[in-house]
């Protein structure tokens, strides 16, 4: 199995890790044996993922978050949802007809977020705002350290594609950072319990770890076996078995369902007042009502979804319970199952296998998901000794400081991450839209496959070759991750010309494409990724402007 030592090349400086969350964001410090959570200016562990622009300023954290609702179509969030996507993805559409601001395509098919700044309309790509927010959490960092602080290790959702983890990478280095290495959350939270909360006791024999992690914009679940050797202080081994997950299911759908029994409650109370769909700040106030709500309803039976002139001057109020509200979310629980039961069927394992099941993520604190979970495990025990917020930038932070030499702890310095790719990579079959795998879901990575290709017409000199990610046995079903072209093949008879071509994923779990002959690969999209000059003005503009 392919193994990825977590001890590389040493980086110059302090090393953080940085959870980019969809809703909120994290950044931790492993400093004198320890993590650190490092609090913001406005002292608190959680910054907003949040960025907001006006005539005077751009605002990030908990400044853009506080004026949301008086500056909804300029106060950008959830941007993870958009961040190495496609405008004509469908996911994207049904998340901008919800969003306040404006969500418009640019000339590749990519969103890009309109706002005014400055009195000037700028188009703005989700690598850019994801930018600011990695910048602010650098800022905050710094300001903790007394250094500065170029090196990071940032974690996405296990399911991110391809497209996603680069374009975050790309936003790690607009905001200037040296990213380390791209992790999957529910890994660094892996290695926040593994190492800092299990005791050596009860992992000397391999354990398996169930990871749920539910946050406010995706659901990964992994498992994953630890093995720290024979007495508990030899080589560390932290191997992903299987992975699954949505990247489109997380606290915000929560929320989307509560605003939309909010209006339905509203329209029935005040049917003339049509309205009130249109009016965007009535709907950024009753999004901060109804989130509100969510949380109170982790603690009490039941609360009230209430604003004060909510729209034309008239107060809203309406009380929900607990069971309601589960109700209106069995839908959203139900599809938490069936990713639970993929990842056990993929690890060939029964539910009696998971020696540790671990929370993950704030909407992990909602009753019903405890009560599922506990269930489904047959009564296990959850657990919960890292705060499920701060666990996943927690382990980001033990893996930052392994990868830029910051730590001279045993423990530490000899673990081994054994990765996987999460979803399947392969080609089009010429005229069939048939999905020919080349490297199959949960390979352990990293890892390089190699492809035998030939010409399918007499005297043709170039291939042309569409790589799609997914499991439907039909590209029409799967991402389309990019197209490359094979250029300067000889002319000869079809079948003749007989070329290699590499797939080659790393530890980020991004895929590189190579061919040994000097004529080599062009890509001839880069599947909802910004072009290399697009980066580089990119990181010129943050450097001068931002």
């Amino acid at each position: 199995m392919a193994s990825s030592s977590l001890k590389p090349k040493v980086a110059e400086g302090p090393a953080v890790g940085i959870d980019l969350g969809t809703t909120y964001s994290c950044v931790a410090v492993w400093r004198h044996g320890h993590c650190e959570v490092i609090a913001n200016d406005q002292g608190n562990r959680l910054t907003p993922s949040c960025v907001a622009f006006n005539d005077d300023e751009r605002l990030v954290g908990d400044a853009a978050f506080n004026q949301a609702a008086s500056n909804p179509t300029n106060t950008i969030f959830e941007v993870k949802r958009l961040i190495g996507r496609r405008f004509s993805d469908e996911s994207v559409q049904g998340d901008a007809k919800l969003w306040p601001f404006k969500v418009v395509a640019d000339a590749d098919n990519r969103p890009v977020i309109v706002v005014q700044y400055q009195g000037k309309e700028k188009w703005l790509p989700p690598e850019q705002i994801s930018s600011t927010v990695l910048a602010k959490m650098r800022e905050t960092a710094e300001v903790y350290l007394g250094k500065t602080v170029k090196n990071a290790v940032v974690t996405v959702p296990v399911y991110f594609n391809n497209s996603q983890r680069q374009a975050t990478m790309d936003a790690g280095a607009i905001a200037g950072l040296n990213v380390l290495r791209i992790i999957p959350e529910p890994t660094a939270a892996a290695l926040a319990y593994g190492l800092e909360k299990m005791p050596i006791s009860s992992y000397r024999s391999r354990r398996t770890l169930l990871v749920f992690d539910l946050g406010g914009g995706t659901f990964d679940v992994s498992l994953l076996k630890i093995d720290a050797g024979i007495d508990g202080m030899d080589q560390g081994v932290f191997e992903v078995v299987a992975t699954a997950g949505d990247t489109h299911l997380g606290g915000a759908d929560f929320d989307n369902e509560l605003v939309k029994y909010a209006l339905k409650e509203f329209m029935r109370k005040h049917p003339i007042n049509t309205g009130i769909s249109c009016n965007n700040k009535a709907l950024r106030w009753l999004r901060t009502a109804c989130e509100r709500a969510k949380r109170m309803l982790s603690f009490t039976a039941q609360t009230t979804i209430e604003v004060d002139a909510l729209h034309d001057g008239i107060d809203f109020s309406t009380n929900i319970t607990r069971s309601r509200f589960e109700e209106l979310k069995k839908d959203l629980f139900s599809r938490c199952v069936k990713e639970l039961e993929k990842c056990l069927r993929d690890a060939k394992m029964d539910r009696s296998s998971v020696h540790h099941v671990v929370l993950v993520g704030g909407s992990t604190r909602i009753p019903k998901v405890q009560d599922m979970l506990q269930k489904f495990c047959n009564g296990k025990e959850l657990c919960r000794k890292i705060n499920p917020d701060e666990a996943v930038a927690y382990g980001a932070a033990i893996q930052a400081s392994i990868l830029g030499g910051g730590t001279d702890n045993k423990r530490l310095v000899d673990v081994v991450l054994r990765e996987v790719t999460p979803l399947s990579l392969g080609i089009e079959i010429e005229d069939d839209y048939t999905m020919s795998v080349v490297i199959l879901r949960n390979t352990a990575i990293p890892t390089k496959k190699v492809a035998r290709y030939t010409t399918l017409y007499d005297n043709q000199t170039s291939v042309t070759t569409p790589v799609f990610e997914g499991e439907s046995a039909s590209t029409k079903d799967n991402n389309l991750l990019s197209t490359f072209e094979l250029t300067g093949i000889p002319p000869a008879p079809k079948g003749v010309p007989k070329f290699n071509v590499t797939y080659d994923i790393d530890a980020n779990g991004v895929l590189k494409v190579t061919e040994g002959r000097k004529s080599g690969i062009t890509i001839l999209n880069h599947g909802g990724r910004l072009r290399k000059g697009e980066l580089a003005r990119l990181v010129q503009e943050a450097k001068s402007e931002w």
